[in-house]
């Protein structure tokens, strides 16, 4: 009978169980989607008892039309969505909607905690206040929902939730523990200070465990739900960022990551939290024991394509609209695009900015839009790139994963833009694989994570930046580089005047 672990991966619009086997095959799959809730600009919210409805009917079905039985899988082990807030009373029964990552409502309560903290506070977490993290979050209901908070005893993330209903035990991981900004980044204990300081019970605070400590097994009620069995054991798992960096192999400084969704993420794994980003990009504890990751967040890179194609290509699929941008040239034939469509959190904090393309003439035909959407989202992690390397980085591979890895095309704009080797992964399964590593590694079938990449994790096609193609971006990325600076003030004027009417 062949073992397996099952990785799940509770996304945003979407959970995905992934059965995997020893040798890192997915050996059989199934996936369930769920409503986002956008009542207000600026809300976006979830109830939480949708990932465990849908989470459960995947389970269900990935063993109902596969050979896998419930008997085969050994552990168990989550990636999850960031910063979302779950608040729970004294019964761990939820007390309003889960509010997530994408949601900004939270501007006023940052100033707050900037005028409160001021500098210190990137020194205790590593990272600055912003809207799509926990704290903010839980300061928005304190103030604006004081009933809710009276009641409110704990506060989980999106998959400290869905463990919780599995296992019946209260935890959160580290990696997505410094997600909330309440973890003090260097002991890896929450923050005493800024819970005293910000009005917080540190007994709202969950217990820690790593990522890939374990957390229980299934419980009996779980079990009756879904068909698993209670001697599945259950591993803490992690943020996805985190479960994704595992997933790619991410195990050492000299690898980057880039990684194209709704949003686009640039992460570096870090030894020790002694760099000096000052906030500018995100610093996480890792789902590797002691070690850490930093991330810069492009906010709509695979969006900026989204919004393109169902705005002028509705009817074509996205590998033909992206194939199109061939029919251009390096530099989309004097076309710029900046991807600050809904904003910018790195390496721009601006929630106000908007997108532009820049260089417009009567000559350009859609697929020089197209091409310059592609490079602009390259541009912007570029942008994340320098940083790293004024910073002492020295990349000799970037992993590339996501929606940008599905195309040759882009796949070699990249390794041109960031004039460095560019591989994509045989198998991509995203964080999903991530957690399936975890579980893998909580069970003992390998001794550490880096053991478990050496058997789960292999790359495809390397893409190497031609000269010449290089030399020109990079003269076309200075061109990029002033665009923000010069349309801030008339986003901005624009944003005012619309929102105005």
């Amino acid at each position: 009978m062949t073992a397996v672990v099952l990785g799940v991966d509770l996304g945003t619009s979407a959970v995905k169980v992934s059965a995997i086997n020893k040798r890192g095959e997915v050996v059989a799959q199934a996936s369930e989607s769920y409503d986002l809730q956008q009542s207000h600009p600026g809300y976006s919210e979830q109830n939480p008892e949708d990932w465990v409805t849908q989470t459960t009917k995947a389970i269900r079905e990935l063993l109902k039309q596969s050979e896998i039985t419930a008997a085969q899988i050994e552990g168990l082990s989550y990636s999850g969505q960031m910063h979302g807030l779950v608040l729970l009373d004294e019964k761990n029964e939820v007390l309003r909607p889960a509010m997530l990552w994408n949601d900004t409502r939270t501007t006023k309560q940052c100033q707050e905690i900037t005028d409160k903290i001021g500098d210190k506070f990137v020194d205790i977490t590593g990272n600055r206040p912003l809207e799509g993290f926990t704290l903010p979050k839980l300061l928005w209901v304190k103030e604006n929902e004081p009933d809710i908070w009276q009641q409110a005893k704990t506060f989980l993330l999106p998959k400290d939730y869905l463990r919780y209903r599995m296992t019946g035990n209260l935890a959160m991981d580290e990696s997505d523990a410094t997600g909330t900004v309440l973890l003090d980044i260097k002991s890896g204990q929450w923050s005493k200070e800024l819970c005293d300081e910000l009005g917080i019970s540190l007994s709202m605070c969950p217990p820690l465990i790593e990522s890939i400590e374990y957390a229980g097994n299934i419980s009996d009620e779980y079990q009756e739900l879904s068909g698993l069995s209670t001697d599945i054991k259950v591993f803490g798992g992690a943020a996805d960022n985190a479960a994704g960096a595992v997933g790619a192999g991410i195990l050492s400084s000299d690898k980057a990551m880039v990684s194209i969704g709704t949003s686009g993420v640039v992460l570096k794994y870090e030894n020790d939290t002694q760099k000096e980003y000052r906030g500018v990009v995100q610093y996480e504890r890792h789902a590797f024991p002691k070690k850490f990751y930093s991330m810069g967040v492009t906010l709509a890179a695979g969006f900026s394509l989204s919004w393109f194609k169902k705005t002028f290509a509705p009817d074509e699929s996205f590998n033909d609209v992206v194939a199109s941008a061939g029919k251009s040239s390096i530099g989309a034939n004097g076309l710029l695009f900046t991807p600050y469509i809904v904003g910018e959190r790195a390496p721009y904090a601006d929630v106000n900015i908007r997108g532009s393309f820049i260089g417009i003439d009567g000559g350009h035909q859609r697929y020089d839009f197209v091409r310059a959407v592609l490079e602009g989202i390259i541009f912007s992690f570029e942008d994340l790139i320098k940083l790293y390397q004024q910073n002492g980085a020295d990349f000799d591979t970037i992993v590339s994963i996501g929606g940008g890895a599905k195309s040759p095309l882009w796949l070699q704009i990249q390794a041109n833009i960031f004039n460095c080797k560019v591989v994509s992964l045989e198998n991509e399964q995203g964080p999903g694989m991530g957690a399936a590593m975890i579980a893998a590694t909580g069970l003992g079938w390998f001794t550490t994570l880096t053991d478990c990449a050496q058997s789960f994790v292999h790359y495809g096609k390397a893409y190497y930046p031609v000269a010449d193609q290089a030399e020109k971006y990079q003269k076309i990325y200075k061109l990029y580089q002033q665009v923000y600076a010069q349309t801030k003030p008339i986003t901005a004027g624009l944003l005012e005047q619309r929102r105005s009417n």
